[in-house]
C-alpha cells in the first residue's frame, strides 16, 4: 500500500499549482476574437480576456464603432474588474449590459440574471433532502427559476438614454 501523499508509481501527489502552473498564461474563452452576425442583424463580437489591459484594448475596441455597446459575461475575469469594466463602459458611453446585480449598484447600466437569494433558497432545500437521507446524485440538477432586472437610472442619464416607462415597470429594482 502506497504511503501518504504518494500514488503506487511512488510520485508525490500535489494538492496545490506548481509554481510554473501559476505563472502560465490564464486560459480565455473565446481564445480570439469571433464575430457572427444574428438573426435581426446585429454584429456581435466576443473578445475573450483575461487581465486588465485585455480589458482595456477589448473596450476601446468597441468603443471606436458606431452604435455599441457590452454584453459582460460572469467569469472570474470580468468579476474581478467589474470597476475597471464600468468605469470604461462610463468613459466611452458604452451601455453594457451584466448578468449579476452587484455590476449595477456599483454604477453599471442594466442587469438580468438569476436572483441569488431563490438560488440559495433551494439549495437550503437540497441540504435539507439531504439530511433527510436523499442521496446528493439522485437529486435533479436545478436551474435558477427566478431572475431579477435592475437598472441603473443615474448611468442611463449620465449615457443619454431614456428608460421607457414600461421597461421601468417591469424592473424588479430602479436604481436612482
Amino acid at each position: 500500500m502506497p504511503a501518504a501523499g504518494t500514488s503506487s508509481c511512488s510520485k508525490p501527489s500535489r494538492l496545490a499549482p506548481s509554481k510554473a502552473e501559476k505563472k502560465a498564461t490564464p486560459v480565455t474563452f473565446p481564445p480570439r476574437p469571433v464575430e457572427t452576425r444574428n438573426q435581426v442583424g446585429v454584429l456581435l463580437t466576443a473578445a475573450g480576456v483575461s487581465d486588465a489591459a485585455e480589458i482595456e484594448r477589448a473596450v476601446s475596441d468597441f468603443a471606436r464603432e458606431s452604435n455599441g455597446g457590452l454584453i459582460v459575461v460572469p467569469n472570474p475575469v470580468t468579476i474581478g474588474h467589474r470597476e475597471l469594466i464600468i468605469a470604461l463602459a462610463a468613459r466611452h458611453r458604452l451601455p453594457a449590459v451584466y448578468a449579476y446585480r452587484y455590476f449595477v449598484a456599483d454604477g453599471g447600466l442594466i442587469s438580468y440574471g438569476p436572483h441569488f437569494v431563490d438560488q440559495y433558497r433551494q439549495a437550503a432545500g437540497y441540504v435539507d433532502r439531504i439530511l433527510k437521507g436523499e442521496k446528493p446524485a439522485d437529486l435533479p440538477v436545478q436551474a435558477p427559476t427566478k431572475y431579477e432586472l435592475v437598472i441603473n437610472l443615474k448611468t442611463a442619464k449620465a449615457l443619454g438614454l431614456e428608460v421607457p416607462a414600461t421597461l421601468i415597470a417591469r424592473t424588479d429594482e430602479v436604481i436612482a
